[in-house]
């Protein structure tokens, strides 16, 4: 999505710094806090935090 970090971490009540350590995978978020990503996103938690 045409989406910041900041836009991102402002939709969702974190720091722009966790989710930026969220994205580089220093970070492991909570459930809560994934599927408060993915409806802002609009995905899933599969298409957003499932590794094949």
């Amino acid at each position: 999505m045409d989406m910041s970090q900041q836009q991102l971490a402002d939709a969702v009540k974190v720091s722009r710094q966790t989710i930026s350590a969220v994205e580089k995978g220093d970070y492991n978020p909570t459930i809560k806090l994934c599927i408060a990503i993915c409806k802002v996103l609009g995905k899933t938690l599969d298409e957003l935090f499932w590794e094949e």
